[in-house]
């Protein structure tokens, strides 16, 4: 399986945004993900799609190959900031069916712009719109916290919808990432990965350290 690390840039210096994604990459990190939140659907607000279009140029290797941008939209309503985000150069958009009015038609608007698109789970959400629309997505999200702030600790039940998910992933046959989201760090990254995720979404416990790297080469030493 191939794990992907994904630092949020909630957690970042926001006074030097651009430079701590350069930081983040060249620490080995494999997405740049974004906390988008709107003080509605969640009790904090954090940024939108120009935050994004200016740091598309940041995204970037050392060799140059792009490194993917991948949106958590914790938005109410979906749609329109969703297209937005598209156009400022997301490569993946995630959003909380619970947040849409129509969950299919949602996930259509992301594709018709050309990203891969995810849904996004709460610790107590069921599952069950899956059933309906797993084939279209490219993405899961399993959040193991309750969403709206950083640094918050992981929660354990988390563990057993991640198999849940994995279990719905597998019965598909689609080739879909299984992303988890708060409370990741080196110690329990492995026990996340044993329950089936491949994607970790880690805020505080990369840009919280002042060694980026090492944490990052911690992480792939325990998930191996």
């Amino acid at each position: 399986m191939t794990y992907r690390i994904a630092p949020s840039i909630l957690s970042a210096d926001f006074a030097r945004l651009g430079e701590e994604l350069k930081n983040v990459i060249a620490a080995g990190c494999d997405w740049i993900h974004f906390d988008v939140m709107d003080n509605h659907y969640v009790p904090n607000l954090t940024f939108g799609p120009m935050v994004c279009s200016a740091l598309k140029a940041h995204a970037k290797t050392a060799a140059g190959l792009a490194v993917p941008i991948d949106v958590h939209l914790m938005v109410q309503p979906v749609d329109a900031l969703a297209a937005a985000f598209a156009d400022a150069g997301a490569d993946l958009i995630s959003f909380h069916p619970d947040a849409s009015g129509h969950v299919h038609r949602s996930i259509q608007v992301i594709k018709a712009k050309g990203c891969q698109v995810g849904l996004v789970f709460n610790p107590a959400e069921p599952l069950e719109v899956l059933d309906w629309v797993i084939e279209d997505l490219d993405l899961i999200l399993v959040m193991s916290v309750n969403p709206g702030f950083g640094g918050q600790s992981f929660i354990e039940s988390s563990l057993r919808k991640i198999e849940a998910v994995r279990r719905r992933i597998t019965a598909s046959g689609k080739d879909i990432r299984l992303e988890v989201d708060g409370g990741i760090k080196v110690e329990n990254i492995h026990r996340v990965a044993a329950a089936g995720a491949d994607t970790f979404v880690a805020g505080s416990a990369i840009f919280g350290q002042p060694d980026y790297r090492a944490v990052v080469q911690a992480m792939r030493a325990a998930l191996k």
